[in-house]
């Protein structure tokens, strides 16, 4: 059993562990999961995950990472955390995946409005922001669908490996709007 977070109706925010690892590892290097993350090149080791790991854990003042549960199974489903924290001008970057079977069915919609929730109601945030590549319009209406809106675009920014470059758009959303 893990620590929850926040629980919503389907999912929830919880505690990863160690037990966590290899299966973020599975899903990190699955080229569909990773076509829309920073580096969708990159190849992982098992222990370049460990090290990840700890360096989340040892940095959470500028991270925090949480698991995303399924409520009826207890299973890992997928990962969402902020990053970049900066607790003196309030804002902090967004991101998240899920593992390929759980795409489409609300999963993502509902674990971003809880680490909403977490990043303003108790973390004290004020702004939150993503950078999200324009071919995905799955990760795009997530961000919507909570309220984000596009503050800007970096043209031809990124390459995705099959399309080529695109643009980066980045999306915010302010605490009192």
């Amino acid at each position: 059993m893990r620590p929850v977070i926040l629980r919503g109706k389907a999912v929830s925010l919880g505690v990863l562990t160690r037990d966590d690892l290899r299966r973020l590892w599975e899903w990190y290097n699955d080229r569909s999961i990773q076509l829309f993350l920073q580096r969708p090149w990159e190849v992982l080791t098992y222990e370049d995950e460990v090290e990840w790991y700890e360096r989340v854990r040892r940095n959470s003042e500028r991270e925090r990472v949480f698991g995303i549960i399924e409520n009826p199974t207890q299973d890992l489903v997928g990962v969402i955390g902020l990053s970049k924290i900066d607790p003196w001008d309030g804002h902090a970057e967004v991101g998240y995946y899920l593992s390929k079977e759980h795409w489409g069915q609300g999963y993502a919609r509902e674990a971003l409005s809880l680490i909403i929730t977490y990043a303003f109601d108790w973390m004290n945030l004020r702004k939150l922001y993503a950078n999200v590549y324009e071919p995905n319009e799955a990760s795009i209406r997530v961000l919507e669908a909570n309220g984000f809106r596009l503050a800007g675009r970096f043209r031809r920014h990124h390459h995705v490996p099959g399309t080529g470059y695109v643009d980066m758009l980045v999306y915010e959303l302010l605490r009192d709007e």
